[in-house]
Protein backbone atom coordinates (compact mmCIF):
# COMPACT_ATOMS: atom_id res chain seq x y z
CA UNK A 1 0.00 0.00 0.00
CA UNK A 2 1.14 3.59 -0.72
CA UNK A 3 0.28 6.44 1.63
CA UNK A 4 -0.43 10.13 0.93
CA UNK A 5 -0.20 12.55 3.85
CA UNK A 6 -0.39 16.03 2.23
CA UNK A 7 -4.20 16.06 2.13
CA UNK A 8 -6.65 16.36 5.07
CA UNK A 9 -6.79 12.56 5.39
CA UNK A 10 -3.88 10.14 5.09
CA UNK A 11 -4.88 7.45 2.60
CA UNK A 12 -4.01 3.91 1.64
CA UNK A 13 -4.37 2.08 -1.67
CA UNK A 14 -5.43 -1.49 -2.40
CA UNK A 15 -4.50 -2.36 -5.99
CA UNK A 16 -6.65 -5.45 -6.49
CA UNK A 17 -9.84 -6.10 -4.56
CA UNK A 18 -12.27 -8.78 -5.78
CA UNK A 19 -15.99 -7.94 -5.85
CA UNK A 20 -18.23 -11.01 -6.42
CA UNK A 21 -21.29 -10.82 -8.67
CA UNK A 22 -24.45 -12.87 -8.21
CA UNK A 23 -23.69 -15.08 -11.24
CA UNK A 24 -20.24 -16.04 -9.92
CA UNK A 25 -18.18 -13.61 -12.01
CA UNK A 26 -15.68 -11.56 -10.02
CA UNK A 27 -14.86 -7.94 -10.82
CA UNK A 28 -11.56 -6.29 -10.00
CA UNK A 29 -11.37 -3.01 -8.08
CA UNK A 30 -8.64 -0.59 -7.13
CA UNK A 31 -9.47 1.28 -3.93
CA UNK A 32 -8.10 4.40 -2.30
CA UNK A 33 -9.50 5.33 1.12
CA UNK A 34 -8.57 7.15 4.32
CA UNK A 35 -6.57 5.04 6.73
CA UNK A 36 -8.99 6.22 9.42
CA UNK A 37 -11.90 4.57 7.56
CA UNK A 38 -10.97 1.31 9.29
CA UNK A 39 -12.44 2.94 12.39
CA UNK A 40 -14.56 5.78 10.99
CA UNK A 41 -16.54 4.73 7.88
CA UNK A 42 -16.78 7.17 4.96
CA UNK A 43 -18.91 7.48 1.80
CA UNK A 44 -17.75 5.57 -1.29
CA UNK A 45 -17.36 7.04 -4.80
CA UNK A 46 -17.35 4.64 -7.75
CA UNK A 47 -15.82 5.08 -11.21
CA UNK A 48 -16.90 2.15 -13.41
CA UNK A 49 -15.31 1.85 -16.87
CA UNK A 50 -13.75 -0.76 -19.22
CA UNK A 51 -10.43 1.02 -19.73
CA UNK A 52 -8.05 -1.22 -17.75
CA UNK A 53 -7.10 0.33 -14.44
CA UNK A 54 -3.63 -1.25 -14.30
CA UNK A 55 -2.39 0.31 -17.53
CA UNK A 56 -4.61 2.49 -19.75
CA UNK A 57 -6.01 4.77 -17.02
CA UNK A 58 -3.56 4.06 -14.22
CA UNK A 59 -1.79 7.43 -14.34
CA UNK A 60 -5.00 9.42 -14.60
CA UNK A 61 -6.62 7.38 -11.83
CA UNK A 62 -3.63 8.03 -9.58
CA UNK A 63 -4.31 11.77 -9.81
CA UNK A 64 -7.96 12.26 -8.99
CA UNK A 65 -8.89 9.26 -6.84
CA UNK A 66 -6.16 9.83 -4.20
CA UNK A 67 -7.14 13.51 -4.11
CA UNK A 68 -10.80 12.76 -3.42
CA UNK A 69 -9.89 9.97 -0.99
CA UNK A 70 -7.63 12.44 0.81
CA UNK A 71 -10.72 14.54 1.50
CA UNK A 72 -12.51 11.73 3.28
CA UNK A 73 -13.91 9.28 0.72
CA UNK A 74 -13.35 5.70 -0.38
CA UNK A 75 -12.66 6.00 -4.12
CA UNK A 76 -13.27 2.78 -6.01
CA UNK A 77 -12.16 2.23 -9.61
CA UNK A 78 -13.78 -0.92 -11.08
CA UNK A 79 -13.10 -2.44 -14.50
CA UNK A 80 -16.30 -3.50 -16.26
CA UNK A 81 -16.86 -7.26 -16.67
CA UNK A 82 -14.53 -8.69 -19.29
CA UNK A 83 -11.90 -5.92 -19.10
CA UNK A 84 -8.66 -5.59 -17.19
CA UNK A 85 -8.59 -8.12 -14.38
CA UNK A 86 -12.39 -8.45 -14.18
CA UNK A 87 -13.66 -11.86 -15.27
CA UNK A 88 -16.06 -12.52 -18.12
CA UNK A 89 -16.48 -11.09 -21.62
CA UNK A 90 -17.45 -7.56 -22.68
CA UNK A 91 -19.86 -8.00 -25.61
CA UNK A 92 -21.19 -4.46 -26.15
CA UNK A 93 -21.63 -1.12 -24.45
CA UNK A 94 -24.22 -0.32 -21.74
CA UNK A 95 -25.85 -3.73 -21.63
CA UNK A 96 -28.34 -4.75 -18.95
CA UNK A 97 -25.72 -7.04 -17.39
CA UNK A 98 -23.24 -4.16 -17.12
CA UNK A 99 -25.75 -2.00 -15.29
CA UNK A 100 -26.88 -4.82 -13.01
CA UNK A 101 -23.21 -5.41 -12.14
CA UNK A 102 -22.87 -1.74 -11.21
CA UNK A 103 -25.84 -2.00 -8.89
CA UNK A 104 -24.27 -5.03 -7.23
CA UNK A 105 -20.97 -3.18 -6.87
CA UNK A 106 -22.72 -0.26 -5.17
CA UNK A 107 -24.53 -2.64 -2.81
CA UNK A 108 -21.21 -4.35 -2.00
CA UNK A 109 -19.55 -1.00 -1.29
CA UNK A 110 -22.37 0.15 0.98
CA UNK A 111 -21.95 -3.00 3.07
CA UNK A 112 -18.19 -2.69 3.64
CA UNK A 113 -17.11 -1.86 7.19
CA UNK A 114 -15.15 1.17 5.91
CA UNK A 115 -18.20 2.61 4.11
CA UNK A 116 -20.96 4.51 5.94
CA UNK A 117 -23.61 3.28 3.46
CA UNK A 118 -23.68 6.34 1.18
CA UNK A 119 -22.32 6.09 -2.37
CA UNK A 120 -21.77 8.33 -5.39
CA UNK A 121 -20.67 7.71 -8.98
CA UNK A 122 -18.40 9.81 -11.16
CA UNK A 123 -16.75 9.51 -14.52
CA UNK A 124 -15.84 10.81 -17.95
CA UNK A 125 -17.38 9.43 -21.14
CA UNK A 126 -18.22 5.73 -20.52
CA UNK A 127 -17.94 6.34 -16.78
CA UNK A 128 -20.38 9.23 -17.05
CA UNK A 129 -22.76 7.19 -19.25
CA UNK A 130 -22.64 4.45 -16.62
CA UNK A 131 -23.28 6.81 -13.72
CA UNK A 132 -26.27 8.47 -15.41
CA UNK A 133 -27.74 5.14 -16.55
CA UNK A 134 -27.32 3.57 -13.12
CA UNK A 135 -28.81 6.65 -11.45
CA UNK A 136 -31.95 6.05 -13.53
CA UNK A 137 -32.18 2.58 -11.93
CA UNK A 138 -32.26 4.18 -8.44
CA UNK A 139 -29.99 1.91 -6.40
CA UNK A 140 -30.75 2.65 -2.74
CA UNK A 141 -27.27 3.74 -1.67
CA UNK A 142 -26.64 6.14 -4.58
CA UNK A 143 -26.95 9.71 -3.30
CA UNK A 144 -25.47 11.79 -6.16
CA UNK A 145 -23.44 11.64 -9.38
CA UNK A 146 -20.78 13.86 -11.01
CA UNK A 147 -20.50 13.25 -14.76
CA UNK A 148 -18.40 14.71 -17.60
CA UNK A 149 -18.68 14.29 -21.40
CA UNK A 150 -21.77 12.10 -21.70
CA UNK A 151 -25.10 11.84 -23.46
CA UNK A 152 -28.63 11.03 -22.42
CA UNK A 153 -29.62 9.91 -25.96
CA UNK A 154 -27.68 6.94 -27.33
CA UNK A 155 -28.94 7.20 -30.91
CA UNK A 156 -29.44 10.84 -31.91
CA UNK A 157 -26.64 12.40 -29.86
CA UNK A 158 -23.81 9.90 -29.57
CA UNK A 159 -20.97 8.65 -31.76
CA UNK A 160 -23.25 6.31 -33.71
CA UNK A 161 -26.05 8.11 -35.59
CA UNK A 162 -25.92 11.70 -34.46
CA UNK A 163 -28.97 13.50 -35.77
CA UNK A 164 -29.81 10.31 -37.65
CA UNK A 165 -26.59 10.31 -39.74
CA UNK A 166 -23.98 7.61 -39.23
CA UNK A 167 -20.68 8.99 -37.96
CA UNK A 168 -17.25 7.61 -38.85
CA UNK A 169 -16.72 7.23 -35.10
CA UNK A 170 -19.10 4.26 -35.37
CA UNK A 171 -16.23 2.35 -36.98
CA UNK A 172 -13.39 3.93 -35.05
CA UNK A 173 -14.91 3.23 -31.64
CA UNK A 174 -15.75 -0.35 -32.61
CA UNK A 175 -12.12 -0.96 -33.53
CA UNK A 176 -10.84 0.62 -30.34
CA UNK A 177 -13.18 -1.36 -28.11
CA UNK A 178 -12.47 -4.62 -29.97
CA UNK A 179 -8.82 -4.10 -29.06
CA UNK A 180 -9.56 -3.29 -25.42
CA UNK A 181 -12.06 -6.14 -24.98
CA UNK A 182 -9.58 -8.72 -26.27
CA UNK A 183 -6.58 -7.68 -24.17
CA UNK A 184 -5.40 -10.18 -21.54
CA UNK A 185 -5.60 -9.64 -17.80
CA UNK A 186 -2.37 -9.04 -15.89
CA UNK A 187 -0.80 -12.36 -14.75
CA UNK A 188 0.74 -10.51 -11.80
CA UNK A 189 -2.80 -10.06 -10.44
CA UNK A 190 -4.86 -13.04 -11.63
CA UNK A 191 -2.06 -15.62 -11.66
CA UNK A 192 -2.10 -18.70 -13.87
CA UNK A 193 -5.74 -18.12 -14.87
CA UNK A 194 -4.72 -15.25 -17.14
CA UNK A 195 -4.35 -17.43 -20.25
CA UNK A 196 -7.81 -19.05 -19.88
CA UNK A 197 -9.41 -15.64 -19.23
CA UNK A 198 -7.72 -14.23 -22.33
CA UNK A 199 -8.79 -17.18 -24.49
CA UNK A 200 -12.40 -16.72 -23.34
CA UNK A 201 -12.28 -13.10 -24.47
CA UNK A 202 -10.67 -13.91 -27.81
CA UNK A 203 -13.15 -16.66 -28.64
CA UNK A 204 -16.30 -14.77 -27.62
CA UNK A 205 -15.75 -11.19 -28.76
CA UNK A 206 -17.07 -9.82 -32.07
CA UNK A 207 -16.67 -6.28 -33.46
CA UNK A 208 -19.51 -4.31 -31.94
CA UNK A 209 -20.09 -2.37 -35.14
CA UNK A 210 -21.84 -5.46 -36.54
CA UNK A 211 -24.61 -4.95 -34.00
CA UNK A 212 -24.61 -1.17 -34.35
CA UNK A 213 -25.13 -1.43 -38.11
CA UNK A 214 -28.14 -3.69 -37.55
CA UNK A 215 -29.82 -0.78 -35.73
CA UNK A 216 -29.57 2.26 -37.98
CA UNK A 217 -32.81 3.75 -36.72
CA UNK A 218 -33.95 4.58 -33.23
CA UNK A 219 -35.33 1.35 -31.80
CA UNK A 220 -35.40 -0.50 -28.49
CA UNK A 221 -31.68 -1.25 -28.79
CA UNK A 222 -30.88 2.47 -28.50
CA UNK A 223 -33.77 3.34 -26.21
CA UNK A 224 -32.27 1.03 -23.62
CA UNK A 225 -30.10 3.13 -21.30
CA UNK A 226 -31.12 6.41 -22.99
CA UNK A 227 -32.18 8.50 -20.03
CA UNK A 228 -33.93 10.92 -22.40
CA UNK A 229 -36.69 8.30 -22.70
CA UNK A 230 -37.79 9.22 -19.17
CA UNK A 231 -35.85 11.89 -17.29
CA UNK A 232 -38.00 11.29 -14.22
CA UNK A 233 -36.19 8.01 -13.63
CA UNK A 234 -33.24 10.00 -12.25
CA UNK A 235 -33.94 10.96 -8.65
CA UNK A 236 -30.49 11.90 -7.29
CA UNK A 237 -28.57 15.20 -7.64
CA UNK A 238 -26.48 15.60 -10.81
CA UNK A 239 -23.33 17.65 -11.48
CA UNK A 240 -22.94 17.64 -15.29
CA UNK A 241 -20.05 19.04 -17.34
CA UNK A 242 -18.61 18.98 -20.85
CA UNK A 243 -16.65 21.13 -23.30
CA UNK A 244 -17.32 23.01 -26.53
CA UNK A 245 -14.57 21.05 -28.32
CA UNK A 246 -16.15 17.78 -27.22
CA UNK A 247 -18.92 15.91 -29.01
CA UNK A 248 -21.00 15.75 -25.85
CA UNK A 249 -21.81 19.36 -24.94
CA UNK A 250 -25.51 19.18 -25.89
CA UNK A 251 -26.58 16.83 -23.11
CA UNK A 252 -25.62 19.20 -20.28
CA UNK A 253 -28.37 21.70 -21.07
CA UNK A 254 -30.86 18.92 -21.82
CA UNK A 255 -30.37 17.52 -18.34
CA UNK A 256 -30.66 20.96 -16.77
CA UNK A 257 -33.89 21.59 -18.65
CA UNK A 258 -35.52 18.20 -18.09
CA UNK A 259 -34.46 16.86 -14.70
CA UNK A 260 -36.37 17.90 -11.62
CA UNK A 261 -33.65 17.03 -9.09
CA UNK A 262 -30.92 19.33 -7.71
CA UNK A 263 -28.52 19.90 -10.62
CA UNK A 264 -25.65 22.05 -11.77
CA UNK A 265 -24.10 22.42 -15.26
CA UNK A 266 -20.64 23.39 -16.43
CA UNK A 267 -19.41 23.78 -20.04
CA UNK A 268 -15.83 24.87 -20.71
CA UNK A 269 -13.66 25.18 -23.83
CA UNK A 270 -12.38 21.63 -23.42
CA UNK A 271 -12.18 18.56 -25.59
CA UNK A 272 -13.00 15.06 -24.34
CA UNK A 273 -11.26 15.41 -20.98
CA UNK A 274 -12.00 15.96 -17.33
CA UNK A 275 -12.20 19.72 -16.66
CA UNK A 276 -9.13 19.67 -14.39
CA UNK A 277 -7.16 18.25 -17.33
CA UNK A 278 -9.03 20.44 -19.81
CA UNK A 279 -7.56 21.12 -23.24
CA UNK A 280 -7.85 23.61 -24.81
CA UNK A 281 -7.46 25.70 -21.68
CA UNK A 282 -8.20 27.21 -19.38
CA UNK A 283 -8.66 24.15 -17.20
CA UNK A 284 -10.33 24.55 -13.80
CA UNK A 285 -10.12 23.10 -10.31
CA UNK A 286 -12.73 20.45 -11.08
CA UNK A 287 -11.63 18.09 -8.34
CA UNK A 288 -12.26 20.82 -5.78
CA UNK A 289 -15.76 21.27 -7.21
CA UNK A 290 -16.38 17.53 -7.05
CA UNK A 291 -15.25 17.36 -3.42
CA UNK A 292 -17.68 20.18 -2.55
CA UNK A 293 -20.42 18.25 -4.37
CA UNK A 294 -19.69 15.05 -2.45
CA UNK A 295 -19.32 16.92 0.86
CA UNK A 296 -22.83 18.29 0.49
CA UNK A 297 -24.70 15.33 -0.97
CA UNK A 298 -22.82 12.41 0.63
CA UNK A 299 -21.85 13.95 3.99
CA UNK A 300 -24.61 16.53 4.46
CA UNK A 301 -22.23 19.51 4.77
CA UNK A 302 -23.99 22.86 4.42
CA UNK A 303 -21.39 24.38 2.08
CA UNK A 304 -23.56 26.37 -0.34
CA UNK A 305 -22.78 24.13 -3.28
CA UNK A 306 -26.26 24.73 -4.72
CA UNK A 307 -26.03 28.52 -4.39
CA UNK A 308 -25.50 30.66 -7.47
CA UNK A 309 -26.33 29.96 -11.12
CA UNK A 310 -27.51 26.62 -12.46
CA UNK A 311 -25.20 26.80 -15.50
CA UNK A 312 -21.69 28.20 -15.87
CA UNK A 313 -20.16 28.22 -19.33
CA UNK A 314 -17.11 29.57 -21.12
CA UNK A 315 -18.14 32.19 -23.69
CA UNK A 316 -15.49 31.75 -26.38
CA UNK A 317 -14.11 34.66 -28.36
CA UNK A 318 -13.82 34.27 -32.12
CA UNK A 319 -10.45 32.93 -33.27
CA UNK A 320 -9.08 31.78 -36.65
CA UNK A 321 -9.76 28.09 -37.40
CA UNK A 322 -7.03 25.67 -36.34
CA UNK A 323 -6.59 21.95 -35.91
CA UNK A 324 -5.78 22.51 -32.22
CA UNK A 325 -5.60 25.23 -29.60
CA UNK A 326 -3.66 25.51 -26.36
CA UNK A 327 -6.10 28.09 -25.00
CA UNK A 328 -9.42 29.50 -26.13
CA UNK A 329 -9.81 33.18 -25.18
CA UNK A 330 -13.10 34.12 -23.63
CA UNK A 331 -14.85 34.64 -20.32
CA UNK A 332 -17.08 32.78 -17.90
CA UNK A 333 -20.79 33.59 -18.06
CA UNK A 334 -23.67 32.17 -16.07
CA UNK A 335 -27.40 31.48 -16.25
CA UNK A 336 -29.62 31.33 -13.16
CA UNK A 337 -31.78 28.56 -14.63
CA UNK A 338 -32.15 26.59 -17.83
CA UNK A 339 -33.81 27.24 -20.22
CA UNK A 340 -32.32 30.69 -19.76
CA UNK A 341 -34.65 33.63 -19.08
CA UNK A 342 -32.21 35.77 -21.10
CA UNK A 343 -32.61 33.92 -24.41
CA UNK A 344 -35.23 34.99 -26.97
CA UNK A 345 -35.80 33.12 -30.23
CA UNK A 346 -35.17 34.92 -33.53
CA UNK A 347 -36.25 33.43 -36.86
CA UNK A 348 -34.06 33.72 -39.98
CA UNK A 349 -36.09 32.42 -42.95
CA UNK A 350 -34.20 30.49 -45.61
CA UNK A 351 -34.61 31.47 -49.25
CA UNK A 352 -32.73 30.37 -52.36
CA UNK A 353 -28.97 30.62 -51.66
CA UNK A 354 -29.40 33.05 -48.78
CA UNK A 355 -30.73 33.73 -45.30
CA UNK A 356 -33.30 36.49 -44.84
CA UNK A 357 -32.66 38.83 -41.89
CA UNK A 358 -35.37 39.05 -39.23
CA UNK A 359 -37.95 41.80 -39.40
CA UNK A 360 -39.16 43.98 -36.50
CA UNK A 361 -41.31 41.11 -35.25
CA UNK A 362 -38.41 38.66 -35.50
CA UNK A 363 -40.00 36.81 -38.41
CA UNK A 364 -37.95 37.87 -41.44
CA UNK A 365 -38.56 40.08 -44.50
CA UNK A 366 -36.58 43.09 -43.27
CA UNK A 367 -34.68 44.42 -46.23
CA UNK A 368 -31.33 43.35 -47.63
CA UNK A 369 -30.67 39.62 -47.55
CA UNK A 370 -27.51 37.99 -46.19
CA UNK A 371 -25.62 35.80 -48.63
CA UNK A 372 -24.83 32.26 -47.52
CA UNK A 373 -21.11 31.48 -47.84
CA UNK A 374 -19.94 28.38 -46.02
CA UNK A 375 -16.22 27.57 -46.14
CA UNK A 376 -16.63 25.87 -42.76
CA UNK A 377 -17.52 22.59 -44.47
CA UNK A 378 -14.10 21.59 -45.77
CA UNK A 379 -10.63 20.82 -44.46
CA UNK A 380 -9.52 22.06 -41.06
CA UNK A 381 -12.42 24.53 -41.10
CA UNK A 382 -14.86 21.67 -40.67
CA UNK A 383 -13.80 20.66 -37.16
CA UNK A 384 -14.56 17.23 -35.73
CA UNK A 385 -17.54 15.78 -33.94
CA UNK A 386 -15.52 14.87 -30.83
CA UNK A 387 -11.95 15.91 -30.19
CA UNK A 388 -10.11 13.45 -27.99
CA UNK A 389 -7.13 15.74 -27.53
CA UNK A 390 -6.24 19.41 -27.80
Amino acid sequence: MRYVSELPYATKEEEHVVIPMSDGVRLSARIWRPTASDREPVPAVLEYIPYRKRDLTSVRDSVHHPYIAGHGYACVRVDVRGTGESEGVLKDEYLEREQADAEEVLAWLAEQPWCDGATGMMGLSWGAFAALQVAARRPPSLRAIAIASFTDDRHHDDMHYMGGAMLSDNLAEAGTMFAYATCPPDPAVVGDRWRDMWRERLENTDPWVLEWLRHQRRDDYWRHASVSENYQDVRCPVLASSGWADGYSNAVTRLLGNLDVPRKGLIGPWSHKFPHLGEPGPAIGYLQEVVRWWDHWLKGVDNGVMDGPMLRTWMQDSVPPSTSYEERPGRWVAEPTWPSPHIHPVTYPLTRHRIEPPGPDGAGDAGEAMTVRSPLSVGQFAGKWASYNA
